[in-house]
């Protein structure tokens, strides 16, 4: 299954892209899926990175046909900026920004770099209709039971995301982008479930993913008076790619307990 098919030029959401939170809603990751998508149209092409990433998530991306518009900030010769929207009822619902930046060698010298465990599991997840996430929390072995991982350990989560449209192929950038957004469950997803959802997601990547499966480790989280910053790792089996910072407020009331939905939460949308 894929999260969005074509129809009469807009996209409508399958039940992979409808947020934990509300039936009437989309989740980020194929809010962000679909914010990329639009953005590549105007990539400058190979040689160029899509170095920054950055949605805001101001208004609900509803539960209906779904328009994009995107357009050039900025074309230069080692900068390249984008702008894309998500339209509905005469609505910008999210926008994205994205910064390509012309690739080139590295600077002579050393510079300190941060030694982390990154954890990869043996299992290979190259299904190309995607499969459901493996978890890792603290020590503890990968599993695909969430409610195992359901407490306050440090969690990883390693992905294989299905088609984001239907018939058309899945661009590393598009699927790095939509990955950004779980953030939110590797980040918040605590002893009694997940309680916060993202109002912005922030990807920064150095070089863009090889292959189909990304990993998520949490990295950092910091909240007060229900807002919350939070940082992971992003990384694919050939190394880290940059990391993804998320801002979110508490949504207490609408707690989405992950260990009750069983399966259901293998979508990991929230």
């Amino acid at each position: 299954m894929e999260f969005f098919t074509v129809r009469d030029g807009s996209y409508v959401a399958s039940e992979l892209a409808i947020s934990r939170w509300s039936s009437k809603q989309l989740n980020g990751v194929g809010v962000c899926g679909l914010l990329a998508k639009e953005a590549e149209k105007h990539s400058p092409g190979e040689g160029f990175v899509p170095a920054r990433f950055t949605v805001d998530l101001f208004r609900p991306v509803l539960n209906e046909p779904i328009t994009l518009r995107s357009e050039v900030v900025r074309a230069g010769n080692r900068v390249r900026v984008v702008d894309s929207w998500i339209m509905q009822h005469g609505q910008v619902r999210a926008r994205a920004t994205v910064l390509y930046l012309a690739a080139t060698d590295n600077p002579p010298g050393e510079v300190w770099e941060p030694m982390l465990s990154l954890p990869v599991p043996e299992r290979v997840l190259d299904d190309p209709e995607g499969a459901p996430p493996l978890l890792k929390c603290g020590d503890e072995d990968w599993t695909t039971d969430f409610s195992a991982v359901q407490n306050a350990g440090r969690k990883v989560a390693w992905h294989n995301l299905p088609p984001l449209v239907a018939g058309e192929p899945f661009s590393p950038f598009q699927r790095a982008a939509a990955i950004g957004d779980v953030t939110n469950l590797v980040c918040h997803w605590g002893s009694e479930g997940v309680g916060y959802i993202n109002t912005d997601v922030t990807l920064t990547l150095s070089r863009l993913p090889v292959g189909a499966e990304l990993g998520l480790q949490a990295l950092d989280h910091v909240a007060s008076a229900g807002v919350a910053v939070s940082t992971a790792t992003l990384y694919d089996r050939a190394g880290r790619l940059g990391t993804c910072v998320i801002t979110a407020l508490a949504n207490a009331r609408r707690q989405v307990d992950l260990a009750e939905l069983g399966d259901q939460a293998a979508a990991l949308q929230s």
